[in-house]
């Protein structure tokens, strides 16, 4: 036998060899995707911070996750379990279109409840199939708006507040001086809820059981019995399964026609690697700056603006939460705009406003901007967080996202009354009429209230002048007086604020960068993302001289108050109110409506 020979027979048992039995190849494997999906969904970009920070995730990296688990041709199927959402409308909105986009490719979902909340359920709702265990239970009992006010224990303390306020709806400051709701507050807050409870509670329920046919006064009448056990549930044909996780597992993939079927439990979830400590050169990983991207494809600057608006750098509150900083913002927008490689940039918002200077120089600083600016607005985007939004060329909004809150006031807590009661006794030498403007031991004089009042009043009419310009160049145009019947302060759901003319668009972050792909000249490319601004590093805190006490008390507290939401909330409103002391106008909202 030639050489030649040996070597063609040789190849031959190597063939044979390596070939997997015929049985093997006609194999079919499917994977079922499982998506955890609990607490706030934060917005803000993702820190790649080994140490300090924390979670590897926000919103937008569950809804690619999603969309993964949809364009992934293994994967037949959607696990979502669902474990006590505390989100706004927004985020319950943009979960359940994700769903319908997965459900769209011809797979289907499940979602799997324990206690049932009632946005749990309403984004459980978008899936093929809910399912509780036995000992649950579905808490769909309805919409409530909680407001606390804390003018009488600021009393009880010798602690007053000094208001001054544009807009008879801006019900910002009522917790600090009233004890209870105005009858304007009252009525934007009724005008809220009902079309949050009809369009977004009654209307979904009713949308996602067609084969039903419930009426609205059938589904109040469930709702007005709630809650219910899963057997009850079960039985009115508001829930389709009462298993446990494994037993219901064990159904998803018996339904799927496959000769093997995997469950991956968290799909698509990055990895963080794991710092050797015992490695010193490792341990450098931990204050090593993020990579940067540094590539030359056609770019959408992503820009985050979530949490509290107040003037210098952003960062994370001692509470765990969120401030958008002025002067990170216009360095993001500078950056954004200086790189080459970025054609368009889609600003993101989840923010109730704040310190209104600051909002007025990241407007600025959006306008000027030569590059397409497209707004996409989350669960909020109301006072501060609606007037930057206003130089873009197109807003997006969830339907259940609130904005608006057209509207301004000046505040300060006048502490006098305590140091009374302590002993404590001041005494002032001023030149200038106004010079203890900003005094905290004394309400505004005569002369402060009305030089404060005129501050007030102009910033209030650039709020506007500025609201006409935007509006007008979204091709929008409105009247001054309509706009001024529109704001005063008042809040508005997203279906509201597009009725209205307020927004421009319905739809997800994934239509505004869509849009603003097409703004820039680039319809239907693919594009890669700028996340903006990078979140600041332990090692940049250090260099700065400031947050790093943040950065270390922020985890523990978030700890701590994790299993206290609702009194989470109650010190956040308060502690982003202290944050603006000495600022001298607000444009914000505070207060957030859950559901109960």
């Amino acid at each position: 036998m030639t050489k030649r020979t040996w070597q063609l027979a040789a190849v031959a048992v190597v063939v044979f060899v390596a070939a997997p039995p015929a049985h093997a190849a006609d194999e079919t494997v499917a994977h079922v995707a499982h998506i955890r999906l609990s607490g706030g969904l934060s917005e803000e970009p993702v820190s790649t911070e080994p140490l300090f920070g924390g979670g590897t995730e926000n919103f937008k990296t569950k809804l690619d996750r999603i969309k993964k688990a949809k364009d992934a041709k293994d994967v037949r199927a959607l696990y979502l379990q669902l474990d006590g959402l505390a989100i706004g409308w927004g985020k319950v909105d943009e979960l359940r279109r994700a769903i319908a986009d997965f459900r769209a490719a011809g797979k289907k979902a499940y979602a799997y409840l324990e206690m049932g909340t009632g946005k749990d359920y309403l984004v459980a709702l978008a899936c093929d199939e809910v399912c509780l265990p036995e000992g649950g239970w579905l808490m769909a009992t309805g919409l409530q708006a909680e407001i606390t006010f804390y003018k009488d224990m600021l009393a009880k303390i010798g602690i007053e507040a000094d208001v001054l306020k544009m807009g008879d709806y801006k019900g910002a400051v009522e917790p600090f001086t009233r004890t209870t709701l105005s009858k304007e507050n009252r009525e934007q807050l009724e005008s809220v809820i009902d079309d949050y409870f009809d369009k977004s509670y009654i209307d979904v329920i009713i949308k996602s059981r067609p084969e039903k046919k419930w009426t609205p006064d059938v589904v109040k009448k469930m709702i007005d019995a709630a809650p219910y056990t899963a057997k009850k549930a079960q039985s009115l044909g508001l829930i389709e399964r009462v298993a446990y996780p494994d037993d219901f597992r064990d159904d998803i993939k018996k339904s799927i026609k496959a000769d093997k079927v995997t469950v991956i439990k968290d799909y698509g979830q990055s990895k963080r690697d794991e710092v050797d400590f015992s490695n010193p050169f490792a341990l450098m990983k931990l204050f090593a700056p993020a990579k940067l991207n540094v590539s030359t494809k056609p770019k959408v600057a992503l820009i985050y603006a979530v949490g509290q608006i107040m003037t210098g750098k952003g960062g994370e509150s001692i509470l765990g939460g969120h401030t958008v900083g002025s002067t990170t913002m216009v360095e993001a927008i500078r950056k954004a705009e200086q790189d080459k490689t970025v054609k368009a940039i889609v600003l993101r918002i989840d923010s109730p406003g704040g310190s209104a200077l600051a909002s007025d120089l990241i407007w600025a600083e959006l306008k000027a901007c030569k590059k397409p600016v497209i707004a996409s607005m989350g669960d909020t985007a109301a006072s501060g967080g609606y007037y930057i939004a206003m130089p873009a060329q197109k807003i997006f909004a969830e339907p259940g996202t609130l904005t608006g809150s057209i509207g301004v006031f000046g505040m300060k807590l006048v502490v006098g009354g305590l140091e009374e009661k302590v002993g404590l006794k001041s005494e002032t030498i001023t030149r200038g009429a106004n010079a203890g403007i900003f005094s905290v031991s004394k309400p505004f004089s005569a002369t402060e209230r009305k030089a404060m009042g005129s501050l007030i009043e102009d910033t209030y009419d650039q709020f506007l002048t500025k609201a006409l310009e935007g509006r007008k160049k979204a091709g929008k145009a409105m009247t001054r007086p309509e706009l001024e019947k529109l704001a005063s302060g008042r809040i508005w759901t997203g279906r509201q604020a597009k009725e209205n003319g307020l927004i421009d668009e319905l739809g997800t972050l994934s239509d505004a960068i869509d849009a603003a792909k097409d703004a820039s000249g680039n319809k239907g490319q693919e594009m890669e993302l700028l996340i903006l601004p990078r979140p600041r590093s332990f090692l940049d805190s250090l260099v700065e001289g400031k947050g790093v006490e943040e950065k270390l008390t922020a985890p523990v507290m978030k700890a701590v108050l994790r299993d206290f939401p609702e009194f989470t909330q109650q010190l956040r409103s308060l502690d982003a109110m202290l944050q603006t002391r000495g600022v001298a106008v607000w444009a914000t909202v505070p207060y957030r409506i859950e559901i109960k």
